[in-house]
């Protein structure tokens, strides 16, 4: 079946969604991230900010996996020599660790450890691809375009951390791209109250120059008028 599009209330305007073409993105929803001892709290951040988005989104995930959405998920971090790390991100500021420094968790934002991968309340299912990316948007240096495009996603249901960093990154790349975004605001977040205000409001700015943003019950009130699961193309 194909979905008809069905307008969420959302900033500035409704969001037309078309489920038959919408894909969830959990963007970076990593232990090194969300969870003492890694690089976020490295960095001074308190951790209990990101960890405000982890209620709403497996509710959300869950809604999705049931109505048979795409869900796609990120992972920021590098190749063990870090020859995929650059200067200037490897040395900028003054953490307490560095990325590649061993961690509680194993080393910080290096691939194939233990706090590089996401939080066992949203950990992937099988069929649900991970994009591992080096940058902070998902498009770069990495084959997300080519999972969208197989998939015949035109539009993305973002969330993830943090909200005015990697969500806003990605968000721009894919409006540069031709995708339709929709930011679920309850679902993305930041370790500083004021980035998380002004991030979702520079979205949505100017008739929504990057795209929508939405509270999740909006969302999910929209996926719960489906009368069965969506079919999309593979």
């Amino acid at each position: 079946m194909t979905a008809p599009a069905v307008p969420i209330p959302a900033s500035p305007t409704p969001f037309p969604i078309d489920f038959s073409s919408a894909a969830l993105i959990l963007i970076d929803m990593q232990r090194d991230f969300l969870e003492p001892g890694g690089f976020g709290e490295s960095l001074g951040n308190d951790v209990s900010m990101l960890r405000k988005t982890i209620d709403p989104l497996r509710a959300v995930l869950a809604a999705v996996r049931a109505a048979g959405l795409p869900v796609i998920h990120t992972r920021e971090g590098h190749l063990p020599d870090l020859s995929d790390c650059p200067p200037s991100k490897l040395n900028r500021g003054a953490p307490s660790m560095r990325i590649g420094d061993q961690g509680p968790n194993g080393r910080i934002l290096i691939r194939g450890e233990y706090g590089h991968d996401i939080i066992d309340e949203l950990a992937p299912v099988p069929g649900e691809p991970v994009v591992d990316k080096p940058g902070k948007g998902a498009f770069h240096a990495t084959g997300f375009a080519g999972i969208l495009a197989g998939l015949g996603v035109t539009q993305l249901i973002v969330t993830g951390v943090t909200t005015e960093v990697c969500v806003h990154t990605t968000v721009r790349e894919a409006n540069d791209r031709g995708f339709d975004c929709l930011v679920l605001s309850d679902c993305v977040g930041s370790y500083f109250a004021e980035f998380q205000e002004a991030a979702l409001a520079m979205i949505s700015a100017q008739g929504g120059i990057f795209g929508w943003t939405a509270a999740s019950a909006d969302f999910l009130a929209a996926l719960g008028s489906l009368a069965e699961p969506v079919a999309t193309a593979s």
